[in-house]
């Protein structure tokens, strides 16, 4: 049960630092950190995006968004385009600038993308992220203090 439990914890930490390593150093001529590249992601696959969903789809708190934001406005990445609302609502859209580095980032993460999956079939790449969304959304359920078999048990007695 121990080495299940380390090989697990062990590789998901591993996946994820090495990510953010990835953006890290990728990015750093732009002198851009992981958030930015994320913020910068979105909002190039975006027409616009408020705060509040970048918050969602980088899958980071509304502090890390807001001093992500501050640095990309400053820098000339991003603009805001309500000067009268709250920025965390206001839409938000990237500049020249912000469409190169963008154009440039979805460029990166597709190379990787490519390379890392070089040595998996399509059916093996299907299946890792079918298991990687099977395990999220199990975890999730733990966090929330809910058990598979409850939630099992709440669809039998509904069907």
């Amino acid at each position: 049960m121990k080495a299940r439990f380390e090989t697990f914890t062990v590789l998901i930490a591993k996946i994820s630092r090495n990510i953010r390593k990835i953006k890290n150093r990728e990015m750093a001529e732009y002198g851009l950190r992981s958030a930015h590249v994320s913020c910068l992601y979105y909002l190039y696959l975006s027409e616009s995006l408020t705060a509040t969903d970048l918050c969602e789809r980088c899958e980071e708190d509304k502090a890390t968004i807001s001093r992500a934001l501050d640095f990309l406005e400053e820098k000339d990445f991003i603009l805001c385009q309500s000067k009268h609302a709250k920025r965390y609502n206001s839409p938000l859209s990237l500049t020249e600038k912000g469409r190169t580095v963008g154009k440039q980032i979805v460029d990166k993460i597709n190379c990787v993308l490519d390379e890392i999956c070089n040595d998996l079939t399509e059916e093996q790449r299907l299946a890792f992220y079918h298991s990687l969304a099977v395990i999220s959304h199990s975890l999730e359920l733990c966090v929330n203090g809910i058990s598979k078999a409850k939630t099992m048990k709440k669809t039998d007695s509904v069907g």
